[in-house]
């Protein structure tokens, strides 16, 4: 399949690394200019210099493509998306924004082509797992996502490091959450729901934030009693972000605490992303939980250095969309994560980076 891939940043790079290393797909990155990441990919990736925000530009550089993955800003999604329907190119992306995504869902109705939205880590191969868990069980009672990016080595009082988008950390602290609780949709607020998690020998808080559900709640509306996302940290670090964003109002400043956080915060590659996916229900007729758990640190792929987070995201989409190519997933129309086999998502030579 000849995939276009719009972003040249550390996804982008790194979907496009990871793909044009698996020999089966051509690919051509495009973007307004390149950096150093770009730098180190292999000829055999195009490059091209496009504006995503310009839409004669997606127009023509969509031409002679059969798929398009939005790895720039969330806030282009929407357009590239109308773009991709408007040249009937399948569509992919990473994003975790719910208007963004709402946006998109809206043009598949009309749509020719597949449009697949937030195919990262979280919304994405947790939200499959999930689904995949749930399968089989007669009645679900509750599905628990559990996801943390942190660094592998923390110090400090926050224990943190940035390992990903600081303008995303914020606004997964700052925005509602979506939740199923006692039957019922609704929103739940940022960093309340606080508890104790321990996995694989480590301590860790766990509490709300947005976007990780992603489409989950439309496909388990009205069949569980509650499903919930929560984000990991180490302990400590809940309470200092309450106090910058509620006692101190930053949440009412969002550019002023990204400024803070920048130039407090370190950056690192040294990071491990922990998973825990977990659904309690009735199966053969017995209370019954099945569970998936799963510790991925920062590796070499191919040649390439990847952060734990880099190599997690890019895995994600490379797989789906890689499925879809196999005839796999629908062709048409809006896919969600409850359309992806889990198994089949696991089992894909991409997907193995979950391993």
């Amino acid at each position: 399949m000849r995939i276009l891939i719009l972003g040249a940043g550390r996804i982008g790079t790194a979907v496009a690394h990871m793909m044009a290393a698996g020999g089966a797909h051509e690919i051509t990155l495009a973007d307004r200019s390149f950096g150093v990441e770009a730098g180190q990919l292999s000829s055999r990736i195009r490059r091209v210099e496009a504006d995503a925000a310009d839409p004669a530009a997606l127009d023509a550089v969509m031409q002679g493509h059969d798929a398009v993955l939005a790895a720039g800003p969330y806030h282009l999604c929407p357009q590239i998306a109308e773009a991709a329907v408007r040249n009937r190119l399948h569509y992919f992306d990473l994003t975790e924004d719910v208007r963004s995504t709402r946006a998109v869902a809206a043009l598949a109705a009309d749509a020719e082509t597949a449009l697949v939205p937030q195919c990262g880590l979280a919304p994405g191969v947790v939200c499959v797992m999930a689904h995949g868990l749930a399968h089989g069980f007669e009645t679900v009672d509750a599905a628990r996502i559990r996801v943390g990016a942190l660094p592998a080595h923390p110090t400090g009082p926050l224990g943190y490091a940035m390992t990903w988008s600081t303008a995303g950390v914020v606004n997964e602290y700052c925005n509602p959450c979506e939740a199923i609780w006692n039957g019922e949709r609704r929103e739940v607020l940022p960093l309340e729901g606080e508890e104790t998690v321990i996995l694989h020998g480590t301590t860790y808080e766990a509490f709300n934030t947005s976007g990780g559900l992603g489409m989950l709640a439309d496909a388990f509306e009205g069949k569980v009693r509650t499903l919930d996302y929560k984000t990991l940290r180490y302990p400590g670090h809940r309470a200092i972000m309450k106090l910058l964003l509620e006692d101190l109002k930053l949440r009412d400043r969002r550019e002023l605490l990204e400024q803070v956080l920048e130039a407090a915060v370190p950056t690192t590659d040294q990071d491990v992303v922990v998973l825990s996916v977990s659904v309690d229900g009735i199966a053969d007729g017995r209370l019954t939980r099945r569970s998936w758990s799963r510790e991925v640190g920062a590796r070499e792929v191919d040649g390439m250095h990847m952060s734990a987070i880099r190599l997690t995201t890019a895995a994600g989409v490379a797989a789906v969309i890689d499925l879809l190519a196999e005839g796999r997933l629908p062709r048409k129309g809006l896919v969600r994560h409850d359309h992806i086999d889990a198994d089949a998502l696991l089992a894909n030579r991409y997907g193995r980076h979950y391993a």
